[in-house]
């Protein structure tokens, strides 16, 4: 197949998607699938089994979700505009506000669904202060001091999201003895609330039973419906980027030029600056130039004009040559959802493997594509 690709593989997908069905069918809670992670809609007839329906950040999201998933349709947005919301209210089951001040100005259009407020716990996880939705000054939410007392009266529901990669079940735990100190007496009004996603319980060696145990008691003591809106846990490991070595150079030490690029086609890895798996190699510790010099060992590159366009250092089994085929194997989370056309190289195909083995090519790019993003 022509590189670059994204290679999206069910079989590789189930092992999360069944820890996720577990969670719903021993705790209670409902699961969405967070669109803003992964929306390659050649896999929802796949996925649609495993989730009670998806939840978006955006208008096109939610219609997305609507139009090609089905289920319960979860609207959120950090802000809406007003020219939007007669047809999130169309689309959604429930609707999402993030302050008071929208909640206000749109909740007269948006009867006949459920409305909720995003709250700010003033509590979180995430091991980088860019994704960390609860630091001081955060935009996201309201915090407990900041809501009118008459809330309960205006909202059926409410979305808690403070969580980035966390895998750390106490920390889980905490949380919610914390939302509990702060919003307990507005607990008792709702009838449901999402604890949001970034909670990597699909993860190897998390406590999946007591996990669930927590969400069922948690739930029966406020007599909430919870929702859970897994992204990334629910894509681990399950798309590949496959990319092409173009050239090789030399300046002190090898670096692989290959046919895709870090900031167009694996955007988080500049911006959380890491190094991605990739297969039959050892990532090396980008400051470690004593293990760059050693035999086979390559700086691995993208083609575009930054400088920094980086993937990372890795130790190969043998010598690399041009033509090899690099396998990134975890390129499913927030990749195919950020890509764009710096420099204008071709976008990755995007490649659908279902269970029984059968291949489809679901996306290729195009100049008329690159084209038509432009004006």
């Amino acid at each position: 197949m022509e590189t670059p690709y994204y290679l999206i593989e069910e079989a590789r997908m189930l092992p999360t998607l069944e820890r996720i069905r577990y969670v719903q069918e021993r705790s209670g809670a409902r699961c969405l699938l967070a669109l803003k992670c992964f929306s390659a809609w050649c896999a929802f007839d796949f996925m649609r089994g495993f989730f009670a329906g998806t939840t978006s950040s955006s208008l096109y999201e939610a219609r997305l979700g609507r139009e090609e998933f089905g289920g319960e349709t979860h609207g959120y947005s950090v802000a809406y505009d007003a020219s939007e919301i007669d047809e999130v209210v169309r689309l959604c089951d429930k609707v999402i506000f993030n302050s008071v001040g929208q909640l206000e100005r749109h909740r007269a259009r948006a009867r006949g669904v459920s409305l909720g407020l995003r709250l700010n716990p003033e509590v979180g996880h995430s091991r980088h202060e860019l994704a960390h939705p609860a630091l001081r000054y955060s935009r996201l939410g309201v915090r407990a001091e900041q809501l009118p007392s008459d809330i309960g009266d205006h909202i059926d529901g409410a979305m808690i999201h403070v969580n980035c990669d966390n895998d750390d079940f106490a920390s889980f735990c905490e949380q919610l003895t914390q939302i509990e100190a702060r919003f307990g007496a507005l607990l008792s009004r709702l009838t449901w609330l999402s604890l949001g996603g970034g909670v990597a319980f699909t993860s190897p060696g998390y406590p999946l039973d007591a996990f669930c145990e927590r969400l069922r008691s948690f739930a029966a003591e406020h007599s909430l419906q919870l929702y859970l809106e897994p992204g990334e846990a629910a894509v681990t490991n399950s798309t590949t980027l496959v990319v092409r070595v173009l050239d090789i150079v030399h300046n002190e030490v090898p670096t692989l030029i290959v046919d895709a690029g870090v900031e167009p086609h694996l955007l988080d890895v500049l911006t959380y600056d890491y190094t991605p798996e990739l297969e039959g190699a050892v990532a090396l510790e980008r400051s470690d130039d004593a293990a760059l010099r050693r035999p086979h060992a390559y700086r691995v590159c993208g083609r575009t004009c930054l400088a920094g366009d980086l993937f990372g250092h890795y130790r190969f089994e043998g010598p690399v040559r041009v033509g090899q085929e690099l396998r990134f194997p975890d390129a499913g989370a927030y990749s195919m959802v950020k890509n764009n056309f710096f420099n204008g190289l071709r976008m990755p195909a995007i490649h659908h493997r279902d269970l029984s083995g059968r291949l489809r090519l679901a996306r290729r790019s195009s100049y008329e594509a690159f084209r038509a993003a432009l004006s």
